[in-house]
């Protein structure tokens, strides 16, 4: 494919000149936009009048032009001058990638990532795993009808305040002794303890008063007072746990209850974390002119163990080719590598040409979100050959696919690349926005949102901007408020946030309105 370079002087006598380019053959202009709305990445793809024709390099001489100041001599307000130089599509690297939707931008994330095996673990380390299967009360609860206080099994019929009872036996919490109560007899009863056959209520022992002969009852007592029933709480065959559902300590407690020893879970996803950048410095190191301590390493290592994945490794490279490419071999090893800093397109922003040496896939760069537009997802294999590399035979490439347990295959040792923006409020919402829920598809999870609840809002908001903006506040006593100031690189404020308000393109919010907020922390 070709692409044209062209030169437009849209006024005569201003050394100002604006680009655009043109793909040959295809209806027209691409994209057309001024050196400005590029930024550094222009720089790479204008280059010098050596890559004229030459009888074009002879016609601009003619008119002034010696480089790509452009220095023209001729005022002739009417005059347009286009001069065009085709360029291999290799060789210009100022293609515009679109800017995708945060919506988009998901959706693509989770078709390509597929949950891990399943496992099963002993119940009492399944905390936090994510059930695969469906599974099912095997008994009631409770088991039996049973006593809820300590006092006396009576028969409710036959028994009103002033009466006196004889006691006729003693039942423990523990077995079935097999007792009976009849009119004008009691029990003594402890808590959880099965009820004795005929009695159908509890009165509880503060009720009573006993001696020696039995006991004299100082209430009136109703029929099922105190008697828990069996299944009451719980149903034989009732689901106890959904496929995809987190494991609580609570659901801990029930599965126990039902005689599960062991349970289906998600896979045990692995990641790691990369920061780039020469002017990080690890927190207790000495700081010199320019550097700030490295806090997105804790920040994103912070994160995954909320989702229930710790970091096998933690690492900081400096802003060369050797160190990223290094750092990326060694990540790759895990199911997710992160990636903080560098994705932009300044000249010190590494990431994407690095993972694309390394032989990476990239399927997502920049999406429309605020805070988080460079963002970066892809995926790589191990033992990928760089494109300069010879490739591997059909038959490896065969014998290293597995299938997962969910949708589709992957290969075994594939890598899914996250590239998060090097600022810490950025990096925390497109992670919460787009790594944690690949992360929780990984692990089994169907419910991949964060926990969303109404707020009434603390004062007006109106985004003006062409991004939805994640709006940082604090969520207490059913009220938002936002905190700090709402800046990508403002960590204070952050650190005083528990909750997120997305503001869409255009949206104005008054005072009061009741708005949905996600919580993250």
């Amino acid at each position: 494919m070709v692409f044209s370079c062209v030169l437009v002087r849209l006024v005569a006598g201003s050394p100002n000149w604006q680009f655009s380019y043109v793909k040959r053959g295809e209806g027209g202009i691409r994209t057309l936009g001024s050196l400005l709305s590029y930024g550094a990445l222009a720089k790479r793809c204008f280059q010098p009048l050596s890559h004229l024709t030459n009888a074009e390099r002879e016609y601009c001489e003619e008119l002034g032009f010696s480089n790509l100041q452009f220095g023209v001599a001729n005022t002739d307000v009417r005059r347009v001058l286009a001069i065009s130089s085709e360029l291999p599509i290799s060789n210009c690297q100022l293609i515009k990638s679109d800017v995708i939707s945060e919506e988009e931008a998901r959706r693509r994330i989770l078709e390509k990532v597929s949950p891990l095996n399943e496992r099963a673990v002993p119940l009492a380390s399944a905390l936090d795993c994510f059930a695969t299967q469906d599974y099912f009360a095997q008994l009631p609860l409770p088991a039996f009808d049973n006593s809820a206080m300590d006092g006396y099994a009576i028969v409710a019929s036959s028994c009103h305040k002033g009466c006196r009872l004889r006691v006729v036996g003693e039942q423990p919490a523990g077995p079935d002794r097999k007792l009976r109560v009849g009119a004008g007899e009691a029990v003594r009863i402890f808590t959880g303890a099965p009820v004795p056959q005929g009695a159908d209520a509890i009165v509880m022992q503060e009720d009573v008063t006993r001696d020696s002969a039995g006991i004299s009852v100082n209430v009136d007592v109703e029929a099922g007072e105190f008697v828990r029933r069996r299944g009451c709480d719980l149903a034989q065959g009732q689901m106890v746990l959904a496929k995809g559902e987190r494991i609580r300590a609570a659901t801990v407690a029930l599965l126990a209850s039902q005689g599960f020893a062991d349970v289906i879970v998600g896979g045990n996803a692995t990641a790691a974390v990369i920061s780039t950048g020469d002017e990080l410095v690890k927190p207790g190191d000495e700081l010199q002119p320019g550097q700030i301590y490295d806090s997105n390493s804790m920040l994103l290592s912070a994160l995954l163990q909320r989702c229930g994945v710790s970091a096998t490794t933690v690492e900081h490279c400096r802003d060369d080719w050797q160190s990223l490419g290094n750092a990326i071999k060694r990540g790759i090893k895990n199911h997710v590598l992160i990636i903080s800093g560098g994705v932009s397109v300044g000249e010190h922003d590494l990431v994407k040409e690095a993972l694309l040496e390394l032989g990476a896939k990239i399927e997502i760069w920049r999406v429309a979100v605020k805070p988080g537009k460079p963002f970066l997802f892809g995926s790589i294999q191990q033992g990928t050959p760089s494109p300069h590399s010879s490739q591997r035979s059909a038959r490896s490439q065969s014998q290293a696919r597995t299938r997962s347990a969910g949708e589709g295959s992957v290969l075994r040792s594939n890598c899914f690349v996250f590239g998060l923006p090097g600022n810490p409020v950025s990096a925390l919402v497109t992670f919460l926005q787009f790594v944690r829920p690949a992360i929780l598809r990984m692990m089994g999870a169907t419910n991949l949102d964060l926990p969303q609840v109404p707020a009434k809002l603390a004062f007006g908001l109106t985004n003006d901007g062409d991004r939805p903006h994640y709006i940082r506040g604090r969520l207490a006593q059913e009220k938002f408020t936002p905190v700090g100031r709402q800046e990508s690189h403002a960590l204070f404020g952050l650190s005083q946030a528990n909750a997120l308000l997305r503001v869409a393109v255009g949206q104005s919010l008054k005072a009061d309105e009741i708005v949905d907020v996600q919580i993250w922390d």
